[in-house]
């Protein structure tokens, strides 16, 4: 199992690299591989080049590959917490509560002249986040199927995304009006100030995320299991329900809404390492998303150049596939399970009576 651990990780490594590199040199601008190592080592022989790597492309690509693992554990978290292979933030709504509260902000804020800074978006979509999440807890405990509870969630989904298109599309300033492409999700415009504040809130939550993977390991044999272990249990929800909510916040603050990476990628990473050990499917899960956003990214930016389209539409393509095969797998689980009671309990009865 380790070896395959190994050629997994090694596997989403190089084509991390590589597609690092395609980033870099694919556009309306197309560059070299060789000026892209010239440019990188400082030797750049065209200043203009230069600039749309290290001003445009480089910041994009960076925040495409951190906001996207923050988002693949984000959705593994929320996984692990409602027991259900087809939890999301996006699904369940909460990228979309997280979206409503910042373009409120936003809009409250600019009508004033007053500009927001990174810090207060991922305060606004924090807060939004977790109150998505209340109401996704809320209803979780008046229903019994799971499948009922996701179903909730994309109604909250669409009633946030309703009215943030509300408050968008009336309102006067003409930068609000530009957050419709926010709101459709996208990496354009990112700059290394944004850089620093996402490598400091994702680096932070991912490190407190793998300090708890033994507890998580626990709580999902059950949570009678987990308690036998010592793990405060209460304790252990809260921190996940805080911290899937912070990571996706980070993302929706900067990138806005991005559908189902959060809730495709976990299973690429199960399928590919045969396990669900939280101490290989956190970093699993993180260098997923990052490969997985990264094509995706470079897909809505280069295929239709220099017009781009939104990067939901692209991850909806290529992951909704991934999401409909887990369901069907989970629903052929179960069935399987159900044939194996019967046949047990059939072969209890037939002993019964022959004694």
């Amino acid at each position: 199992m380790k070896k395959r651990y190994i050629i997994t990780f090694v596997i989403l490594s190089i084509l991390l690299v590589l597609l690092l590199f395609w980033n870099i040199g694919a556009g309306s601008v197309e560059i070299s591989w060789a000026d892209i190592a010239r440019i990188l080592t400082g030797n750049a022989l065209d200043e203009t080049r230069a600039q749309i790597v290290w001003k445009i492309r480089l910041p994009r690509i960076l925040a495409a590959i951190w906001l996207g693992g923050a988002l693949s554990v984000s959705g593994f978290l929320l996984q692990s917490f409602f027991h259900n292979p087809i939890a999301g933030p996006y699904v369940l709504g909460i990228s979309s509560g997280a979206k409503l509260v910042v373009a409120l902000v936003m809009i409250f804020l600019l009508e004033r002249g007053i500009t927001i800074s990174s810090a207060g978006m991922v305060a606004a979509a924090f807060v939004g986040s977790l109150l998505a999440m209340g109401f996704v807890l809320l209803i979780s405990f008046r229903v019994s199927k799971m499948s009922l509870l996701v179903v909730c969630g994309i109604m909250i989904g669409y009633i946030c995304s309703a009215i943030t298109d509300f408050c968008v599309t009336f309102a006067n300033d003409s930068n609000i009006v530009n957050l419709h492409n926010w709101s459709m999700g996208s990496f354009s415009g990112m700059t290394w100030e944004n850089i620093k504040m996402i490598v400091l809130i994702v680096g932070v939550s991912l490190a407190v995320t793998f300090f708890l993977a033994k507890p998580i390991g626990a709580y999902q044999m059950g949570e009678a299991y987990a308690r036998n272990l010592g793990v405060n249990v209460k304790a252990l929800r809260v921190g996940l329900i805080l911290l899937s909510s912070l990571l996706s916040a980070c993302v929706t603050a900067f990138a806005g809404p991005i559908s189902f990476v959060g809730i495709a990628v976990p299973h690429l990473v199960k399928l590919a390492t045969k396990t669900s050990k939280p101490l290989i499917l956190i970093p699993g899960c993180f260098l997923c998303g990052a490969v997985v956003t990264l094509f995706c990214d470079g897909i809505a930016r280069t295929v239709f150049a220099p017009t781009e389209i939104s990067i939901s539409s692209v991850t909806a393509l290529f992951l909704v596939p991934v999401v409909i095969a887990a369901m069907l797998r989970r629903q052929e689980g179960y069935r399987c399970q159900a044939i194996l009671f019967q046949k047990t309990s059939f072969q209890k009865t037939a002993s019964t009576q022959s004694t």
